[in-house]
C-alpha cells in the first residue's frame, strides 16, 4: 500500500515539476503569436528574451487598461473619404499626402481610444492587436518624420503611403479585445 502512495506522490510531483517547466513555453508561444514579428523585434532591441516577454506582457496589461472601441459606420465613411483623398493628392504633392496621411491615422486612434501623445507608446499599444502592421507603420512615420525636405524619394513616400494604408485598414476595421471580451 505504501509502494503504491509512494508512486502516486512521484507522478504528482512531476507532473507538477512538467507543468511548472512548461509555463514559460506556454507563455512564450501565446506572446509569439500575438505580436508576430514584433515579438522578435523586441528581443533583438532589448537583447534578452525574458526582458522582451516582460515588455510585451505589459503592454497587454497596458492595452487591457484603455478604453477602446470599433469607430461607427459615419466615422468610417468620412476616414475613408479622407483616405481616398489623401492618396489621390499623392500624384501632385506626394510630401503633403504622405503628412495627411500620418496625421490621419492619429486621428483614427485617437477616435478609437488610442493616447497618441507619444510615438513610441502609440506603437507600443498598437502592438497588441495590430501586430503586423506596426512594424510597417514604424516605417512608414519614419519615412515621413523625414520627408521635410531631406532628400526623400517618391518611391519612398510611396512605399510609406502604402504602409500607413496597412494599418489605416486594420485600424478601420479591427476589432478590440476589450470589445470582444464584453462581447463573451
Amino acid at each position: 500500500m505504501s509502494s503504491v502512495v509512494i508512486v502516486v506522490l512521484v507522478v504528482v510531483v512531476v507532473a507538477a515539476l512538467a507543468a511548472v517547466a512548461a509555463r514559460p513555453m506556454l507563455r512564450r508561444r501565446r506572446l509569439r503569436n500575438r505580436f508576430g514579428p514584433e515579438y522578435d523585434r523586441t528581443v533583438t532591441e532589448t537583447g534578452d528574451r525574458r526582458s522582451a516577454e516582460r515588455e510585451l506582457a505589459d503592454r497587454e496589461r497596458r492595452h487591457s487598461e484603455l478604453d477602446l472601441h470599433e469607430l461607427s459606420e459615419d466615422q468610417r465613411q468620412r476616414y475613408t473619404t479622407q483616405w481616398t483623398e489623401a492618396q489621390e493628392r499623392f500624384v501632385d504633392d506626394p510630401e503633403a499626402a504622405l503628412q495627411d496621411a500620418d496625421r490621419l491615422i492619429v486621428t483614427v486612434m485617437a477616435e478609437r481610444g488610442y493616447p497618441t501623445d507619444d510615438f513610441d507608446q502609440q506603437v507600443a499599444d498598437l502592438s497588441v492587436e495590430h501586430a503586423e502592421p506596426v512594424g510597417r507603420y514604424r516605417v512608414a512615420h519614419e519615412i515621413a518624420t523625414r520627408s521635410d525636405g531631406s532628400g526623400v524619394s517618391t518611391e519612398d513616400m510611396r512605399t510609406a503611403i502604402v504602409h500607413y494604408r496597412d494599418l489605416f485598414q486594420d485600424l478601420l476595421n479591427g476589432d478590440t479585445s476589450n470589445e470582444k471580451a464584453a462581447r463573451s
